[in-house]
């Protein structure tokens, strides 16, 4: 089953694209804003929303990352943010200024790729914000792009309706019609397709395009025998242009989004329709998964954004939360876990959790006893105003284990509060 939980509502325009980080949702519309949530009670940040555009932003994404944003607007430029504070990193100008109608980045987190509405893709240093390679489709504007998992290939989709795919120096390895009316939006699925010879390299692509149709691919790559781009299958559930495509993290699922107004998601193994929706009252423009979470955001031309959120037995074909979060924060660094205490309203904490050189590993294998013992965190939840009454008679130990606090600062468990107004969502009238 699939629960409508959020709706954020406070763009004044069409909403173009939706994506997730680890801990927060970035949202860009035709108002020429960027706008930052936090994951844990979809908040505003306090520095969204991020203004620079001068004409409408098409399309937004995080770095692999997630220190940095990157938008891309009618006014030919490719802007980055820093995630952490809002502050704008770098302004990149399209050659030609031509309305920016995309942007990627790599896996890596090398280069960004920018496609425009000339024709032209250009590959950008991440690092040096300077370009690195330019090069142009025969026909039409650039409306899609996706990198593949292993950085070795990225594809462009065209609005004359040709898949372009690109190798990491730019080199036009092929391209063909995909979509006869134009391709409106393209993903790979993260995780490599069984039954490969050794060596091969092989992913799913979905493109979705103005025939109505969202069709599956599967990309081959080897050193020894080149590129292939094969056909497998078409998926008809929309009865109207598609405009938005894409893959849940552990590849299960699929989601699409149409001008028919609904959202549609298919397992992608079975290419069976596991749920429609059809909340939007106007065209649905893009649609993400949540990278560590069973989330789901869909975006409107009506300026909502939906957030949806899956059962454990609607993933059961996937992994469950645990498997997935843990698979994500395994490979977080010192500064990754930095980052997600800080947007768990724990910022008081880095400092302690630096000192003890706590990346992803380490961080899954804390307990309430090593959080106390070790790193002296208390490690449990209390009513606000008990704490503060226990501090006032000047008490500096902790309530459950009567070890001195090392700090008499309170942050909220956002976690839990969520968690509690969600159960009274569910179970008052």
């Amino acid at each position: 089953m699939v629960k409508l939980i959020h709706t954020l509502a406070d763009h004044g325009d069409d909403v173009n694209c939706c994506a997730f980080s680890l801990s927060l949702l970035a949202t860009c519309s035709l108002d020429k804003t960027i706008r930052l949530y936090s994951l844990i009670d979809f908040t505003e940040l306090p520095y969204s929303p991020l203004k620079f555009h001068t004409y409408a932003v098409h399309c937004c994404c995080f770095s692999p990352s997630g220190h940095i944003l990157a938008s891309c607007s009618t006014d030919g430029t490719t802007v980055l943010w820093s995630t952490q504070n809002g502050q704008t990193l770098a302004v990149m100008q399209q050659p030609g200024g031509s309305p920016v109608r995309v942007c990627r980045f790599s896996p890596d987190s090398t280069c960004l790729a920018s496609g425009a509405a000339d024709g032209t893709v250009v590959l950008w240093n991440a690092k040096s914000y300077k370009s690195y390679r330019c090069s142009s489709v025969k026909d039409g504007s650039l409306m899609a792009c996706a990198f593949s998992p292993n950085g070795n290939l990225f594809v462009t989709g065209s609005s004359c309706g040709d898949l372009t795919v690109w190798d990491d120096k730019m080199r036009c390895l092929h391209s063909e019609k995909a979509h006869d009316l134009g391709i409106t939006c393209c993903d790979f699925s993260s995780q490599p397709v069984s039954g490969g010879e050794q060596g091969l390299q092989c992913f799913r692509l979905a493109s979705s395009g103005q025939d109505c149709q969202v069709k599956i691919w599967v990309v081959s790559f080897s050193h020894v025998l080149g590129f292939e781009l094969k056909y497998k299958s078409t998926l008809s559930g929309h009865c109207a242009p598609v405009l938005a495509c894409a893959f849940s993290h552990d590849g299960q699922m699929l989601v699409s989004g149409s001008v028919d107004k609904s959202v549609i998601i298919y397992d992608t193994n079975t290419q069976n329709i596991l749920h429609t929706l059809t909340q939007h009252t106007r065209y649905v423009t893009t649609c993400a998964f949540a990278p560590n979470t069973l989330l789901l955001a869909t975006g409107s031309m009506d300026k909502t954004v939906n957030i949806w959120q899956f059962d454990q037995e609607t993933h059961c074909q996937a992994r469950s939360m645990e498997d997935q979060l843990k698979q994500f924060t395994e490979d977080w660094s010192e500064e990754d876990v930095s980052m997600w205490l800080c947007a768990q309203g724990l910022k008081d904490l880095v400092g302690i959790f630096k000192m003890n050189n706590i990346d992803g590993k380490e961080l899954l294998s804390l307990t309430k006893e090593s959080l106390a013992d070790d790193l002296k965190i208390d490690g449990y939840s209390y009513e606000k105003e008990a704490m503060e009454n226990w501090i006032s008679k000047k008490k500096r130990t902790s309530p459950m284990t009567n070890l001195v606090l090392p700090s008499v600062v309170l942050t909220p468990n956002r976690t839990l509060k969520m968690a509690i107004n969600r159960w009274l969502e569910t179970h008052q009238k």
